[in-house]
């Protein structure tokens, strides 16, 4: 399998010319203005290139150096395109990038949910989160064009629906369902629908920012990634309350994500927790994800890539790093000792299966 020339491992392991998506710590690089720590960044950096790993770069995931405060602090669009300047004229040689990670989840959980950063709930802090994000992710995206011209940009962001419980929900599901595309509708310079423009302007979002996105769109060189998970499909009842559910799947939203933008799609993030047996349940979830996104393709959308999330297990995942247990959460191909688990060896599998077979060249990672 390939993506622009390079051929692609199907080993578990990160080995020679295999992409590798790679978060280098922004907090503890970025001192202040214009200072920076590149220590460890540059060690790290070291070994990829040597290894001849192929890194797709995440420079902000979730979070921002104390010193910048929060996602409402109007400055940080600014500092974060200076810091993503700096990374691309230190390291010239990587030309894949994710500028922010799933802004939707991180102004969501940030200024809706009160879980991370500013810890807000409004809709206010919303909007003002998301903006904020969506600028910072454009300004960042020119910041790195203008030293590495060839760079092309993976936006991973969460693929989400909200189903009406019934029909005086109907409203309240619409409206959530606008505001799951407003971080890319941003970056790709979309111009929103009538109802979701006085929603904006009711919380603090004026007219000149709305046309810094409609004239500053970056989708000429963007992937649209879309990370899709069990919970990403909600109930929407008529007093507010939101559930998980799990109905469409992968196809369907991504489908309509597909049909907003039009543009190339990468499946960048998915997993099933293995609470049982991986045979039952880490291994189904991986070919029904597959057999999604080969639906996709074969229905004629350009897809480039597939990944499952992550390499290895996470620790406290299941409460969105809010609670700090040491519980193992078992996710990944190998777990924490790098072992390679059962659905590792099926993802192996699946792409050896694939290998030379999908018409077009495909990244798996």
């Amino acid at each position: 399998m390939t993506i622009a020339g390079r051929t692609i491992s199907p080993s578990c392991a990160r080995s020679a010319s295999t992409p590798c998506a790679t978060v280098p710590p922004w907090y503890r690089t970025h001192l202040g203005p214009g200072r920076y720590d590149w220590a460890f960044t540059d060690q790290v950096f070291a070994e990829i290139r040597r290894l001849g790993i192929l890194p797709i770069v995440d420079l902000c995931h979730f979070g921002l150096p104390d010193w910048l405060g929060d996602f409402q602090n109007p400055e940080f669009p600014h500092h974060f395109a200076e810091y993503a300047r700096a990374f691309a004229e230190r390291f010239p040689w990587v030309t894949l990038y994710t500028p922010v990670n799933e802004m939707y989840v991180t102004a969501k959980l940030s200024a809706i949910k009160g879980m991370w950063n500013e810890r807000l709930a409004s809709d206010q802090a919303f909007v003002t989160a998301v903006k904020h994000l969506a600028k910072a992710n454009i300004l960042a995206t020119q910041a790195i064009l203008q030293v590495q011209p060839q760079a092309h940009f993976i936006q991973s962001e969460s693929s989400e629906y909200y189903h009406p419980a019934g029909p005086d929900a109907m409203e309240w599901a619409r409206h959530l369902n606008e505001l799951r595309f407003l971080a890319l509708d941003f970056t790709y310079g979309y111009d929103v629908c009538g109802r979701t423009y006085e929603f904006l302007m009711d919380n603090g979002m004026t007219r000149e920012e709305y046309h810094f996105f409609l004239d500053n769109s970056v989708r000429t060189h963007c992937i649209m990634g879309n990370d899709y998970y069990a919970v990403n499909e909600h109930t929407a009842y008529a007093d507010g309350r939101v559930d998980v559910c799990e109905m469409f799947g992968y196809y369907v939203i991504t489908k309509q994500y597909y049909e907003r933008y039009r543009l190339p799609v990468m499946h960048t993030e998915t997993n099933n927790r293995d609470e049982g047996s991986q045979e039952k349940n880490a291994r189904v979830w991986l070919e029904k994800q597959w057999s999604n996104l080969m639906r996709l393709k074969a229905d004629g959308v350009p897809i480039l890539g597939f990944t499952w999330y992550s390499l290895i297990d996470q620790v406290d995942w299941d409460s969105s790093l809010t609670k700090e247990l040491g519980k193992v959460n078992r996710l990944g191909l190998c777990d924490l000792e790098r072992r390679i688990q059962p659905v590792g060896e099926a993802y192996r599998d699946l792409i050896r299966t694939w290998r030379g077979q999908v018409d077009g060249g495909f990244l798996c990672l």
